[in-house]
């Protein structure tokens, strides 16, 4: 699948079919993910990969009670939990860089976004979540200090064809030599 043509298709998925998902499909992705670019090339994104159902109906319990993407984190074969190493993005030698703050949201981004559109060009789906309990999930997860679960990625085959949303014209989101001029 041509790049443009991936990134103006892909939708988040919040209904799977219960088709299981390969795990060279799962490393492909992950690789997709792993080339992301990162500060300074940190590379600060650890991700988890669940299929176990019990540990999924744990994560889903971390989601909040009107979350969307809880069927979609049950139905979906994987769920990949994103995470991030805190005090690398955004810091040289220890010491924090940028005016923003540790940085790893915008290298996670990347990662996961990278992720999602190599899913997407094997004819997988994704969803991003965000909304959920993270510092709960890291504890179900046994993840370790110093690192913080960012979002989950559900992963399978869609259900069915999603609509793309309206976008806004270039002109609304395009100013020319400073911010309000066109």
């Amino acid at each position: 699948m041509e790049v443009f043509e991936a990134i103006k298709t892909r939708r988040s998925i919040r209904h799977y079919k219960s088709d299981s998902v390969t795990e060279e499909q799962v490393s492909t992705i992950l690789e997709a993910a792993r080339w992301a670019p990162s500060w300074a090339n940190t590379q600060c994104w650890k991700f988890i990969v669940v299929r176990d159902e019990e540990m999924k109906d744990k994560l889903i319990e971390t989601l909040t009670p009107t979350n969307i993407s809880r069927a979609a984190v049950k139905q979906a074969p994987v769920l990949i939990v994103v995470c991030a190493e805190l005090g690398k993005s955004g810091f040289k030698e220890g010491v924090q860089k940028t005016e923003k703050g540790d940085w790893y949201m915008f290298d996670v981004a990347l990662a996961a976004h990278n992720l999602s559109l190599s899913a997407h060009a094997l004819g997988l789906g994704t969803v991003h979540i965000g909304l959920f309990d993270g510092q709960e999930a890291a504890r179900v997860l046994n993840v370790p200090q110093g690192v913080v679960v960012v979002e989950m990625l559900p992963v399978g085959y869609p259900a069915k064809e999603a609509k793309a949303p309206p976008r806004k014209e270039l002109t609304e989101l395009v100013f020319h030599e400073s911010y309000g001029q066109r």
